[in-house]
C-alpha cells in the first residue's frame, strides 16, 4: 500500500495535522501518526473549546484547579501548555533526527492581540519561556501589527508560524520580517541556524468568497466566468510559492543561508474543501514543492491516506496560467488585493470571536464541575 506522508516527504513536503486532542497522547495515536509519517501539528482556539465544551479531557484538571485558577484565559493556558509539551515530547525525536528541520507544534498567541504589536512580542516571549521546548512555534498574524513582532520574535530565538495570510503582500510582509529577524540575530553574534518559521497561507477561504462573487456575475449572464470557479486559491499558492523562490534564492537570503539559516517554509493551510462539489484533495495533490508544509485536519488526512495522489513539483505547475487566474479575475472586476484585505480583517475577527467563545466555555465548564463538587459534598 502507498504510504503517501512518506511520498510527499520524499517530495519536499511536510504534512502536519490541524488538531491536538489530550486523548491522543494516551491512546497511542499520536505516536502511531508520526511513526506512519505525520511531521508536526498546529492548534487554535476553535480546537480546544470543541474538546473543553464537547468532552470530559479537561475535566479533572480544571476540578484540580476550582479555587486557584478562575480567570479563564489562565485556564486555557495551562491545559494548552500541557498538551502542547506533550505533543512536543512526541514529536522530539524527529525533530532532533532531521536536525531541526521538521517535527514543530504551534502555539499561538491571544488573537486578541493582533492588532497590538508589543503585546503579541511580549506574549510570544512568556509562552515560549513558559514551554521551553526548541520544537514549539509560536503563531503570531500577519498583520501590519505582526510583522514587527515576528522580526522581534526570531531575533529573540523564538520560531514563528506566521497565521492569517491571504494576500501576495501579506505573504512578502512575514517573509522579509523572518530575514530581518535572522539578520538582526546574525549580526549580535548569535546563532541562527537552528531558527525555523513557516508562512500559513489559507487557501479554501478565498476560494468561498471568489466563488461568491463570480456566481453573482455568472448569474447575470456571464458564463465564461464558470471556468474560474474553485481557481483563485490555488493560483494564489502558487504565486505565493513563486514569490517565495525569488524571496529565498536571493543574494540577500544567501547571506544568511551561508550561516545556516533555513528557509521559512510556505504552509498551506485551511486546505479541507467548503464546497461539496470540489474534490475533496484539491488543496492538497495540486501544491506539493520543495520547503512546503500542508497542515490538514483529520478528515483531509483521513482522504489522503485513503485515495491520495501523489505528484511532486505540481506547485511550480502551469504557473503561467495562476497569472491568468488573476489577470481573468481582474477582467471581470474582481480585486484579488480588496478581497484579500477582506479575509484578512474577518480572519483577525473570526479568531477572536473563536478565542472568546473558547474562553467562555472554559468559564462555564468549571462553574459547573465546581457546583456538581458541591453538591455531591453536601450529600
Amino acid at each position: 500500500m502507498p504510504n503517501q506522508l512518506q511520498e510527499l516527504a520524499s517530495a519536499g513536503q511536510s504534512i502536519w495535522l490541524d488538531n491536538i486532542r489530550r486523548s491522543m497522547f494516551a491512546s497511542g495515536e499520536l505516536h502511531k501518526l508520526i511513526a506512519g509519517g505525520l511531521r508536526g501539528m498546529t492548534s487554535n482556539p476553535t480546537i480546544f473549546e470543541h474538546a473543553i465544551d464537547t468532552g470530559s479531557d479537561y475535566d479533572d484538571q480544571l476540578k484540580s484547579l476550582i479555587g486557584k485558577i478562575t480567570d479563564p484565559q489562565l485556564l486555557f493556558e495551562e491545559f494548552a501548555i500541557d498538551d502542547i509539551q506533550h505533543a512536543l515530547g512526541e514529536f522530539r525525536p524527529l525533530y532532533d533526527s532531521t536536525g531541526g528541520g521538521d517535527g514543530f507544534v504551534s502555539l499561538e498567541v491571544s488573537p486578541l492581540l493582533a492588532r497590538d504589536t508589543q503585546g503579541t512580542i511580549d506574549a510570544a516571549k512568556r509562552l515560549w519561556k513558559e514551554v521551553d521546548r526548541p520544537n514549539l512555534m509560536i503563531k503570531i498574524p500577519g498583520t501590519p501589527e505582526g510583522g514587527p513582532a515576528i522580526t522581534a520574535s526570531i531575533e529573540a530565538g523564538i520560531n514563528v508560524n506566521v497565521t492569517l495570510l491571504f494576500s501576495l503582500a501579506s505573504y512578502e510582509l512575514a517573509a522579509n520580517a523572518y530575514i530581518e529577524g535572522l539578520e538582526r540575530r546574525a549580526a549580535a553574534g548569535n546563532p541562527i541556524d537552528r531558527l525555523a518559521s513557516v508562512a500559513s497561507f489559507f487557501l479554501s477561504r478565498i476560494d468561498t468568497k471568489v466563488d461568491k462573487e463570480l456566481d453573482a456575475r455568472i448569474s447575470s449572464g456571464d458564463k465564461r466566468l464558470e471556468a474560474l470557479l474553485g481557481k483563485a486559491a490555488i493560483a494564489n499558492a502558487k504565486l505565493a510559492y513563486e514569490k517565495f523562490q525569488q524571496i529565498f534564492d536571493s543574494p540577500r537570503f544567501a547571506k544568511l543561508k551561508s550561516k545556516g539559516a533555513k528557509v521559512q517554509r510556505p504552509l498551506w493551510a485551511s486546505t479541507s474543501t467548503k464546497n461539496p462539489k470540489y474534490y475533496d484533495l484539491m488543496y492538497v495533490e495540486t501544491l506539493v514543492g520543495p520547503h512546503t508544509v500542508n497542515t490538514i485536519p483529520p478528515q483531509t488526512l483521513d482522504a489522503l491516506l485513503d485515495h491520495g495522489k501523489v505528484t511532486p513539483g505540481t506547485v511550480t505547475s502551469d504557473v503561467a496560467g495562476a497569472h491568468k487566474v488573476f489577470e481573468d479575475l481582474s477582467n471581470a472586476g474582481i480585486s484579488m488585493a480588496k478581497i484579500t484585505e477582506q479575509l484578512t480583517v474577518e480572519g483577525v475577527q473570526q479568531f477572536a470571536d473563536s478565542f472568546n467563545k473558547m474562553l467562555e466555555a472554559i468559564g462555564e465548564k468549571q462553574k459547573a464541575l465546581a457546583a456538581a463538587l458541591q453538591t455531591s459534598a453536601r450529600k
